[in-house]
């Protein structure tokens, strides 16, 4: 793999490339692609994109603090002991990708695809997802307490050992939740929620 070492952001990056500790704060990469590119400890604090996308890359060590990314797409990719402090993902499509000691904290996406993502025992509490389809994730032992995840899709996500304690939750797809095994108190839900609930655990809702 060839190593790119320039600081601005090149016109074109090969696939396979490695970027190392390149400096693209602030950089516009609206509508750039990038292919089983690797970026390790790349700067990619405050930088915007609209319609960018990312396939199958590896962000290893890198900062997306106060980054706003909308309409794109991050498929495939790998995030490891990535910080993602205060970013943004609106309209974008992450299906596939893995986050492994990443930093969530003040992240907020709405709208966009995020199935199949796999983000096992990380550490969310707080954070704010909206309208994001999420099927079929791996939230296992994942930290979601004190986060708004509102008309959140996560029907045949994995949920074992999730912690939502004083979550907001009304709208989202609790049909894979098994109440029994996972932490819930305080949790805000919406009567239509309730009753899915109660009816995991064995109860019958009359009116």
């Amino acid at each position: 793999m060839s190593d790119v070492e320039r600081r601005t952001v090149p016109d074109t990056i090969e696939p396979g490339s490695t970027v190392r500790g390149e400096d693209w704060y602030g950089r516009d990469l609206s509508g750039r692609t990038f292919e089983r590119v690797e970026l390790v400890e790349v700067d990619l604090t405050e930088v915007t994109a609209t319609g960018a996308t990312f396939e199958e890359c590896t962000f290893r060590g890198a900062r997306f603090n106060a980054s706003a990314w909308r309409e794109s797409a991050f498929t495939g990719c790998t995030f490891g002991r990535t910080n993602l402090f205060d970013a943004s993902f609106e309209g974008c499509k992450l299906v596939g990708s893995r986050f492994d000691d990443c930093r969530f904290d003040l992240l907020r996406a709405e709208r966009g695809d995020w199935s199949f993502v796999t983000l096992r025992r990380a550490a969310m509490d707080g954070v704010h997802l909206e309208g994001l389809r999420m099927r079929e994730a791996d939230l296992d032992g994942a930290r979601l307490s004190g986060a708004t995840v509102i008309g959140v899709d996560l029907s045949g996500a994995e949920l074992a050992d999730v912690d939502l304690r004083g979550a907001v939750l009304r709208g989202t797809d609790l049909s894979a939740l098994d109440p029994r095994a996972a932490r819930l108190t305080g949790a805000v839900v919406d009567p239509a929620q309730a009753v899915v609930l109660a009816e995991s655990l064995g109860l019958v809702v009359t009116p």
